[in-house]
């Protein structure tokens, strides 16, 4: 059984830093991309980065580019999530995903699992 498990949310002043990890159990078949997602009261879902587990490829949101790096540790099966400068509209719940991505940039196509989120709240 799949299962992703994300740690390292916290709270934060604007400009601070925080690594977020997603511990992941085990690898659906079919993903061909690991990354995250972000949710924010009464905001829709943001998909925040990924990696093609293929090659690396990343994608990254406008939002988030230069601040966030994504990367993984294989032999801990654990991806992070590197985020500097944090920003108050950085804050939201952080999901880790394991999922089917499209794309050159590879970008969320279907979700395959999810973990039960960490808090992140940036304060001014």
């Amino acid at each position: 059984q799949v299962q992703l498990v994300e740690s390292g949310g916290g709270s934060v002043q604007a400009g601070g830093s925080l690594r977020l990890s997603c511990a992941v159990s085990a690898y659906a078949d079919n993903r061909n991309c690991m990354g995250w997602y972000r949710r924010a009261p009464g905001k829709e879902r943001e998909d925040v980065s990924a990696f093609y587990t293929s090659d690396g490829r990343t994608y990254y949101a406008d939002s988030v580019k230069g601040r966030f790096t994504i990367s993984q540790d294989s032999a801990k099966n654990t991806v992070y999530l590197q985020m500097n400068s944090l920003k108050p509209e950085d804050t939201a719940m952080y999901y880790c995903a394991s999922a089917v991505c499209a794309g050159s940039r590879p970008q969320f196509s279907v979700f395959l699992s999810w973990g039960q989120g960490t808090q992140v709240t940036v304060s001014s």
